[in-house]
C-alpha cells in the first residue's frame, strides 16, 4: 500500500460553483517533493490539512474532520473504463491517490501511517456536489457517483509531518466495529435507516454524521 500521487488545488474561477467568489480548488494536480500535512482547524475557519492546497468554500469543505481527502487509484481506473476517458491522479479532487488500499472499505476511526511520521484517521466519505459534477463534465454525475457507493475517505490529522509520492501507507489501527466509509456514505445519502448504526463508530465519526444519526434515532423513537 502506498501513495502514488499527492495532489494540490489552486483557486480557480468558474461559473458553476455556489461559492460567493466563484472560486474552486477541486482541480488538483500532482506535485513532486515533500508536502506538509497538519490539522487545519475547525470547519468554517480551517481550510485544507495539506499545505498549498486551496479550499474555497469553507461551508462544506476543509476543517479538521475533512483535512485530507483520499481516493484509490483502483477506483479511478474503474471509472476510466466506465466513462471512457482518462482520469489522471487528482481528477476527483483527492489530495492523496493511493494504491493497494481499500479506501471506501476502511472503517471509521481506522488509522493510517503515511511515510515515516504522518498518522491520519478516517472520519467519513465524500458527498458529491454540483461542483464535482461540473468539474468532470458528466451529466447526472452526482446520482451516478452516489449509486456506485465508493466515495473515498476524508481523514483527520492525528500526527502531522511531511508526505510524498511513493510513501508507504500502513494501517496501524483498525477498530473492532463494522462501520465502513461505504456504509457511512450510504446512510448519509440513500439508506438513511442505517444512520443509527453509525454511532457504533464513536468519536472518530465525523461530527455532522453523528448529529444526523442522533437526530434520526430521536425521530424514530418519537414516531416522527
Amino acid at each position: 500500500m502506498k501513495l502514488v500521487s499527492v495532489n494540490l488545488g489552486r483557486p480557480r474561477a468558474v461559473d458553476y460553483t455556489d461559492q460567493a467568489e466563484g472560486l474552486t480548488g477541486i482541480d488538483k494536480q500532482p506535485v513532486d517533493g515533500p508536502v506538509r500535512v497538519a490539522a487545519p482547524g475547525p470547519k468554517g475557519t480551517g481550510a485544507s490539512g495539506v499545505a498549498g492546497d486551496a479550499v474555497c468554500d469553507l461551508r462544506f469543505h476543509g476543517g479538521d474532520e475533512q483535512a485530507v481527502y483520499a481516493f484509490a487509484r483502483e477506483d479511478l481506473d474503474a471509472w476510466e473504463q466506465e466513462l471512457g476517458c482518462r482520469l489522471p491522479n487528482g481528477s476527483f479532487g483527492e489530495n492523496l491517490t493511493t494504491e493497494g488500499l481499500d479506501v471506501s472499505g476502511a472503517r471509521i476511526g481506522e488509522r493510517w501511517r503515511v511515510g515515516p511520521e504522518v498518522v491520519l484517521e478516517v472520519t467519513s466519505g465524500r458527498i458529491p456536489c454540483r461542483t464535482f459534477q461540473e468539474h468532470l463534465g458528466e451529466r447526472g454525475w452526482v446520482r451516478r457517483f452516489t449509486r456506485q457507493g465508493a466515495p473515498g475517505a476524508y481523514l483527520r490529522v492525528i500526527t502531522p509531518g511531511e508526505i510524498q509520492v511513493g510513501d508507504p501507507v500502513e494501517i496501524v489501527h483498525r477498530p473492532d466495529h463494522d462501520i465502513t466509509v461505504a456504509l457511512q456514505f450510504r446512510a448519509s445519502t440513500t439508506e438513511r435507516h442505517l444512520l443509527p448504526r453509525l454511532l457504533a463508530a464513536g468519536d472518530a465519526l465525523h461530527s455532522e454524521s453523528t448529529a444526523a444519526a442522533r437526530r434520526y434515532a430521536r425521530e424514530q423513537a418519537s414516531g416522527n
